[in-house]
């Protein structure tokens, strides 16, 4: 067993204007920097063992100050938890986005379902749980992964197989889900704890 957490980059510019992000590379703001640094606070109660993170600036940037307030390497990369491609909707105000398309499952030219974001994913999470296995083996392995709110949501929606209420809003910038993961399954421990 593996247990991950699962850390919601910090706050950037486009979030705070509620702009969609997708794989468009945004930078964190003096909010977000003040995100990770809350989350590295709250994670330095528990023992973390390495950390990863999408290769996008804003949950990079996240796991790097993570690293460095827990005394971590640096984050390897993983493409496979990047940010869901919104095609046409990258750049657009939520709402606009909404009243264009009506809702998330929508599609969207150029965009990916959520249905696939969540399979790439929980395909990297059972490869980093692996990789920790081998490290560690037999004793239980703790991994950070720095992500992004349409991977934590996707990943949070197959796991509960979509009983889980939606939780919109609620995951924050900075949230933190705990999931087990072993070589047959994923279970969420803890959703969207907010700093």
């Amino acid at each position: 067993m593996t247990l991950i957490t699962l850390v919601r980059h910090g706050q950037t510019d486009w979030n705070l204007a509620r702009r969609i992000q997708g794989t468009t590379d945004i930078p964190l703001n003096e909010t977000g920097r003040a995100d990770a640094l809350r989350a590295a606070d709250q994670l330095s109660g528990s023992v973390h063992h390495t950390i990863y993170a999408s290769p996008l600036l804003r949950a990079r940037e996240t796991a790097e100050i993570i690293a460095a307030e827990l005394g971590l390497g640096a984050p390897a990369l993983v493409p496979e938890i990047r940010e869901r491609e919104f095609g046409e909707g990258e750049g657009m105000l939520v709402p606009e986005y909404l009243e264009k398309y009506g809702d998330w499952h929508a599609p969207v030219p150029g965009a990916e379902s959520l249905e696939e974001v969540g399979e790439r994913s929980l395909a990297a999470l059972h490869r980093i749980a692996r990789e920790a296995r081998r490290r560690s083996a037999p004793v239980a392995e703790s991994v950070i992964v720095v992500a992004h709110g349409g991977v934590i949501r996707s990943l949070i929606d197959h796991v509960s197989g979509g009983t889980l209420p939606k939780i919109g809003d609620m995951l924050a910038n900075g949230s933190v889900h705990r999931f087990e993961v072993s070589p047959a399954s994923v279970r969420l421990l803890e959703q969207a704890r907010v700093f």
